[in-house]
């Protein structure tokens, strides 16, 4: 049986994310930040449903969190062979008018935190000769986003990392493939989208946003056997709004 660590696994994409990946068969760390209750309900969910799941806490922007929170699941669950970097902050500053503490938070939980925990994971990959590390970027990765250079930049820098995280470790059996959602149906999506909706709609061309569960499907087959052969691949999940 397979264990996968998601990080933001109590909202949103990750927690769809940990639906499905449990509904598949993985036992799943739900990770969380400050939403105990939220991250709990969706442990609750997955028992529900016939699956196994836990939720840890971690502060992934604090320099020893990501090794701790690898360490914490490794000793509750078991090595982790799914990593799934979704945890990320998003928050709204002109260039000029940001402080070095938002892009540095934004650098620290959406760039760094991914670092650490996939260096974290991979002596368990490697001893299993098996791992499948996938990110969640966005399409501002490649479109960029005014007010959002700090989140674009960092989501701009997934794509090199796991192009290298690929090249490093497909000997050893791992793949790592990230994932470019586009205007999703979330949280993060709907306190930006008042007064743009007819704007959006019009730039994509299936007319809708995309829902949680569509991202989620993607990921289940990244991490699963049939993407064998499916390593340094970006996936866009956005309804062709931007296409490549």
């Amino acid at each position: 049986m397979k264990i996968a660590l998601v990080t933001g696994a109590s909202r949103g994409i990750g927690r769809a994310i940990a639906n499905s990946l449990a509904a598949s068969g993985v036992v799943v760390a739900v990770h969380y930040d400050k939403s105990a209750d939220a991250a709990n309900q969706v442990v609750a969910e997955i028992i529900k449903g016939g699956g196994k799941a836990l939720a840890f806490q971690g502060s992934l922007g604090m320099p020893q969190m990501p090794a701790d929170l690898v360490r914490r699941v490794n000793t509750e669950l078991g090595a982790i062979d799914i990593l799934v970097n979704n945890a990320a902050v998003m928050t709204d500053s002109s260039i000029v008018e940001m402080s070095d503490e938002m892009w540095d938070e934004t650098i620290a939980v959406n760039l760094s935190a991914v670092f650490k925990l996939t260096r974290a994971c991979i002596p368990g990959m490697i001893a299993n000769n098996w791992g499948r590390i996938i990110s969640i970027s966005s399409q501002v990765a490649q479109t960029g986003s005014a007010n959002h250079a700090h989140y674009s930049a960092t989501k701009a820098s997934l794509l090199g990392f796991t192009y290298s995280a690929a090249k490093e470790l497909g000997s050893n059996g791992i793949t790592a493939n990230v994932v470019l959602p586009g205007r999703i149906d979330t949280d993060m999506i709907s306190v930006r989208s008042v007064g743009r909706m007819d704007e959006w709609m019009a730039q994509t061309p299936l007319g809708r946003l995309g829902t949680p569960d569509e991202v989620a499907g993607v990921v289940k087959f990244l991490a699963s056997n049939d993407s064998a052969y499916v390593t340094g691949a970006a996936i866009n999940v956005n309804g062709g709004l931007v296409m490549g």
